[in-house]
């Protein structure tokens, strides 16, 4: 009986595709993998053609496949940035808008008191009246004469701490206005007492900040009586209104103000100089 191998000698060099050298075809075990190779002079014409080598290099599957998902993942990084941006807007942005909307609504209904022709337009003498009592001016001139005509020494340290604290809200209340550089209101006129350049500008409002600082001041250093210190609560607050009704400020402008004449006060405290402090530094610097 022959052998089996005897009837197939090219099992060995045979494929599915291609005869064997005998001219008979076989069949590999499946246990093998498939030799896919193209034939020989199809190599070579390949191999001759750098083009064809980028082409096919190209489109091999690892790079297709590496491609495809770089690209998505890149689009689909893209695609979620843009959704959170679009979806997620600054709150902070919108916060700000909504609140100077309202501001800039509010002041224009509280300005009452704008022009002579504006619903409480006879009203408007005694809110300029009550805007010349919280001026500057007025508040260091009276401050001076009474540390000069004081005879105390304890009276003496209170009025040059106040003077240092008028000072002190000048510089301050500069500083930010020629930093904000916020108009004033529209509706405004320039008819104030004693202005400077720094006056066209609103914010902070400068009578809100002396208004506070000079109110806290008094009723922690000179004021004791209980209806003198109603006296000075009630005018620090119709000095604060007075800006909004004249049509001065903004409404944020004036509880800025407030806030930041509160914390001046707290300032002068930090900074109190007693009348021995202060010859002492007199000293050193003569």
């Amino acid at each position: 009986m022959p052998s089996p191998k005897a009837k197939t000698p090219g099992r060995s060099g045979g494929s599915p595709v291609f005869g064997s050298s005998n001219g008979r075809y076989d069949f590999m075990s499946l246990t093998k993998p498939l030799n896919r190779s193209p034939p020989p002079h199809l190599l070579q014409r390949q191999g001759s053609d750098p083009t064809t080598a980028r082409l096919r290099a190209s489109e091999s599957p690892t790079r297709r496949r590496g491609s495809s998902s770089s690209t998505g993942s890149a689009s689909g990084q893209g695609l979620s940035e843009e959704d959170g941006i679009r979806l997620n807007p600054s709150f902070v942005r919108v916060a700000l808008s909504s609140l100077l909307a309202i501001d800039l609504w509010l002041s224009k209904r509280l300005g009452v008191c704008a022009c002579e022709d504006s619903s409480w337009g006879s009203v408007r003498p005694l809110m300029k009246l009550i805007e010349i009592s919280g001026h500057g001016i007025p508040w260091l001139a009276g401050t001076a004469y009474c540390l000069y005509k004081s005879d105390s020494a304890a009276g003496q340290e209170v009025m040059l701490n106040l003077l240092m604290g008028l000072l002190l809200d000048l510089v301050l209340v500069t500083i930010v206005k020629a930093v904000v550089r916020r108009r004033r209101p529209a509706h405004n006129r320039m008819d104030m007492f004693a202005t400077f350049s720094v006056d066209r500008y609103s914010f902070p409002s400068g009578h809100a900040t002396r208004a506070a600082m000079c109110g806290r001041f008094l009723l922690a250093h000179l004021v004791l009586a209980a209806p003198l210190r109603v006296l000075v609560l009630l005018w620090a607050g119709l000095v604060g209104l007075s800006r909004v009704m004249l049509g001065r400020h903004n409404v944020t402008d004036v509880m800025f103000g407030f806030w930041m004449g509160y914390c001046q006060y707290n300032l002068v405290e930090m900074l109190w100089l007693s009348p021995q402090t202060l010859q002492g530094l007199l000293g050193q610097l003569v």
